[in-house]
């Protein structure tokens, strides 16, 4: 298997120089740019089953301009070689090492040595286990952004030294289901501001029946009483984006529980059992209505006041029918806002299916009645027998027949527009040309 320096020269090393012949008595001979000024600043090399670092003087020359480095899909096992390829890249700011076999210890290396620059560690699915973590976080005294994902960490293992420049974890995919367990990462990470937990399968945020787990792992009998977590959001006061999809939360007061991030502005929550039993609109509308906190929701739009009063009203209309016991504390903050609602009247405000309208097409009119709801481009495949214009030449205007003498006729060019969508009525008229 190659080394780094080895799938570097075969990715980018030149032939040798090129002769140029003129006409004339001289030839004139131009070196191509050297191997180690064309290296990018970005080295890519994926899949490429490095397994070792290589010539430690040819990297020397070579990877130094190198800022970020992606060696995913490698077959890298042995930390001293992932070192010996960070030593040799004194301006690295990413690193990316996912789908390497890591879960060997850090051994035999020198644990003095500091990377300043390296700003985001990606780790996903390299089975590094939480000493190592433990070992690289000290490494790194400036890492922004750190990936462990996918590497079957059922709890989190971390001292109780605080990283304060760590903003952003990515841990999905891992089997840990108490919140207990990820209240440890923002105690560890106290500015974090970004939380990635999907495909994780918590099962609640509620804390109380671990309350004697302390923030660094141990029994309240083993730490001091302060230490103790308070509630699903005292460890987690900076962080504004959180991600927990496809959880398995199937509890509102989880949802409730949410509200009570102070930071919190950002939410992905989709994929649990407790929205199973609602459509897509039902779940945003309560979701937004219990979240006042939440500006942005599943990666929609922003959250406008309208949509927001819209949902806090229909959330009320959802509980009013429910005993008193069955209504959340959210209900009587919404009803001081928006005072008690009345129901709404059920009015079937969908379009007729069928209409009756005339076609004309030169001298020949037909009345036909038609489905609204196919599309303007199988309306010409029934009108070619009629018209004897072929779907491809054909064209159609519609004639509203109260604003026609105002608007006029309306070109049908949108092929896979539904006719609703032109509010056609019986006593219209459609007509067809050719192109």
């Amino acid at each position: 298997m190659p080394s780094l320096s080895e799938a570097i020269h075969k990715k980018y090393d030149k032939e040798g120089d090129v002769c140029v012949k003129f006409d004339l008595p001289v030839e004139i001979y131009v070196p191509k740019i050297s191997p180690r000024k064309s290296i990018p600043s970005l080295l890519v090399l994926n899949d490429c089953d490095i397994d070792s670092a290589g010539d430690e003087h040819e990297l020397d020359h070579l990877c130094q301009i190198v800022e970020e480095l992606d060696l995913a899909q490698n077959k890298l096992e042995k930390w001293a070689e992932v070192f010996g390829i960070l030593n040799h890249m004194p301006k690295l700011k990413f690193v990316n090492l996912s789908f390497n076999n890591l879960q060997s210890a850090i051994a035999n290396v020198n644990t003095q040595t500091i990377f300043p620059y390296l700003r985001n560690l990606v780790l996903n699915n390299t089975q590094v286990d939480w000493k190592a973590v433990r070992t690289l976080l000290r490494l790194l005294p400036c890492l922004e952004e750190l990936h462990l994902s996918l590497n079957n960490y059922n709890c989190i293992d971390l001292d109780s030294t605080q990283y304060f420049n760590l903003k952003k974890v990515h841990f999905m995919g891992n089997p840990v289901t108490t919140w207990a367990e990820v209240c440890k990462l923002g105690l560890a990470f106290p500015e974090l501001e970004s939380l990635v937990l999907a495909d994780c399968p918590l099962q609640s945020l509620d804390i109380s029946s671990d309350r004697d787990t302390s923030l660094g792992g141990r029994t309240e009998s083993e730490s001091e009483p302060s230490q103790t977590f308070t509630s699903p959001h005292c460890c987690f006061t900076h962080v504004h984006f959180l991600n927990i999809n496809n959880s398995l939360l199937t509890s509102w007061d989880d949802v409730e529980q949410l509200g009570r991030f102070p930071a919190l502005r950002q939410l992905r929550l989709q994929g649990c059992p407790l929205f199973e039993d609602f459509t897509e609109h039902e779940r945003r509308q309560l979701l937004i209505a219990r979240l006042p906190n939440i500006e942005m929701l599943n990666g929609g739009m922003f959250i406008g006041y309208e949509e927001r009063e819209d949902a806090e009203r229909a959330f009320i209309r959802h509980y009013m029918d429910k005993p008193e016991s069955e209504r959340p504390e959210r209900y009587n903050e919404l009803v001081s806002i928006h005072g008690e609602l009345q129901p709404l009247v059920n009015v079937d405000l969908s379009p007729k299916k069928k209409v009756r309208v005339m076609f004309t097409c030169g001298e020949m009119r037909d009345i036909r009645c038609i489905s609204v709801y196919q599309t303007v481009h199988e309306l010409k495949q029934k009108l070619e027998p009629f018209s004897r214009i072929s779907v491809s030449k054909m064209r159609l205007f519609y004639m509203d027949q109260d604003l026609k003498v105002v608007v006029g006729a309306q070109e049908m060019r949108y092929p896979t527009r539904k006719l609703y969508r032109y509010n056609i009525s019986t006593g219209d008229e459609i007509v067809i040309e050719s192109k």
